[in-house]
């Protein structure tokens, strides 16, 4: 089975593209922008864990799409995967300088989030 690839904005027709303007904020937002790396990063801002700690922290996450998320931010070098000289061998996941620098962007959203989302979810829980 082929891994399915992410369209960008280069496989998209010239004609349909011509006017499209390269934003920072969206190709940043594609780097790290679907639920599960959010909810990767958020937690590895608080410390270095491990798989199995990711994976009880992180809602419930299938330890498939956990390994690909930490594949995914590891490839993007916003997480580093650090063996530890244990026996057996234990895994340790970290974010780099780069992953780093998204706390002030979770930070924003958090903010964001508990201005606008929750309480329209409180306000939908209690109709």
């Amino acid at each position: 089975m082929q891994a399915r690839r992410r369209r960008s904005i280069a496989d998209y027709p010239p004609d349909t593209t011509r006017d499209y303007v390269l934003c920072a904020a969206v190709e940043s937002a594609r780097k790290i922008g679907n639920q599960w790396r959010l909810i990767v990063v958020r937690y590895l801002l608080e410390r270095p864990m491990r798989f199995n700690e990711l994976q009880k922290v992180a809602c419930g996450i299938d330890p498939k799409t956990l390994s690909r998320v930490l594949k995914h931010l590891a490839g993007e070098e916003i997480i580093r995967r650090e063996v530890l000289g244990t026996k057996p061998h234990v895994v340790q996941y970290a974010l780099t300088e780069k992953g780093a620098q998204i706390r002030p962007v979770m930070q924003s959203l958090k903010a964001w989030g508990e201005a606008w989302v929750l309480p329209e979810i409180s306000a939908a829980a209690q109709s």
